[in-house]
């Protein structure tokens, strides 16, 4: 019935109430660099995908460690918590009560934090399809990078996994044969839906009408009505531009992700070994079973000449292993994760470079002609 109403009326956008952009925001900046995680509510209006409230999961107190394993503990449990047994209880409890006060109670989702764009791991796509099989087929994941929203540039991204990659992950099977077989492709794991922010008419207003602070001189009287709508008095839109975007700085982050970028190709190169072993694995032990059937046909041969019943030929099965392929499904994810940074580091380059032709011929005066 889910897959029914999805083909007819599948998810187009996700709209995010600016209150709760502003929840999500507080929990995952006081948890920094630990994530944060928490459950979405909220209303499914004609393909678009209306969050209307958040809360928080509660925080699992671990066993003390030494500060490595119980900062790695900690981000494991908070990762996991969104599919934990008690938190899913916990999860119900307070959309009941969100009920009862006659508030939108209709599990939409969860959200996440990440830092510089690390979230696709297996963390998250377990949790997304825990509640996208088990809860609700037509419910998101909110992305919020903390990094990122750092530098000024507010970062919040909402996905959910394809049909495809459902079906795929349900069955268990990432071989080389079934990834073959269903032309899957690391593209195909995740797909992102627009993401909107909504004020309500009242605070819109309040936002386009917020004053300058006021002047403590003598103000000048205006000598025409051109000058109330050109006047230094007059209050400019909220968010107005500012010069900080003509700074030559390059960004901080640029680096950093860089260096996760490398990381994710050494990540890459040692599955790639991996399955380069199994394949020289596989060839030997194949080897080795085809000069054991040759040996034994050879026997049968010389059994039937002698008039003597013959052997068993499937032996092998018994005397020899086969090697399991490892999973595929840790190159899918670590290949979308080197596309996710690919993709920092060309919006990092973009503006930076484009400022720097700008000022090519201030900076290097001897290539102007």
């Amino acid at each position: 019935m889910a897959d029914k109403l999805l083909k007819e009326n599948p998810l187009r956008a996700v709209q995010v109430e600016a209150l709760v952009v502003m929840k999500i925001i507080k929990h995952c900046s006081q948890t920094f660099p630990t994530t944060a995680t928490g459950s979405i509510v909220g209303l499914d209006v004609n393909g678009t995908l209306e969050i209307t409230n958040s809360f928080p999961f509660p925080v699992v107190d671990i066993p003390t460690l030494d500060s490595h394993h119980e900062s790695t503990a900690a981000s494991n449990f908070a990762a996991a918590a969104p599919r934990a047994k008690a938190n899913t209880v916990y999860q119900n409890e307070m959309i009941k009560m969100l009920r009862e006060v006659n508030v939108d109670a209709n599990n939409v989702g969860w959200y996440t934090s990440a830092n510089m764009g690390n979230f696709v791991n297996p963390h998250f796509i377990e949790n997304q399809f825990h509640y996208q099989k088990d809860i609700n087929e037509r419910t998101v994941a909110i992305v919020h990078d903390v990094s990122r929203s750092s530098q000024g540039g507010l970062s919040l991204r909402a996905f959910r996994l394809s049909p495809q990659f459902m079906a795929a992950y349900k069955e268990g099977k990432f071989t080389t044969e079934s990834l073959q077989k269903s032309n899957m492709r690391y593209q195909d794991i995740l797909i992102e839906l627009p993401l909107t922010i909504h004020n309500s008419h009242l605070l819109t207003s309040f936002l386009h009408q917020l004053p300058e602070k006021p002047r403590t001189g003598e103000l000048e009287f205006p000598s025409n009505l051109a000058a109330l709508s050109q006047g230094p008095n007059v209050p400019q839109a909220p968010l107005y531009p500012n010069f900080d975007s003509l700074d030559l700085a390059i960004d901080p982050f640029l680096e950093k992700n860089c260096d996760l970028l490398l990381d994710s190709i050494e990540n890459h190169q040692t599955e790639n070994n991996n399955y380069q072993y199994y394949q020289r694995q596989l060839a030997r032990e194949q080897a080795k079973i085809t000069a054991w059937q040759q040996k034994r046909k050879a026997e049968n041969a010389a059994r039937a000449a002698a008039k003597q019943p013959a052997l068993p030929e499937d032996e092998w099965t018994r005397l020899f292993k086969l090697p399991q392929e490892p999973s595929r499904l840790d190159v899918l994810l670590n290949s979308r994760q080197v596309e996710q940074y690919a993709r920092q580091v060309d919006g990092f380059t973009a503006s930076v470079s484009a400022k720097m032709f700008a000022v090519k011929g201030n900076l290097l005066p001897g290539d102007v002609q």
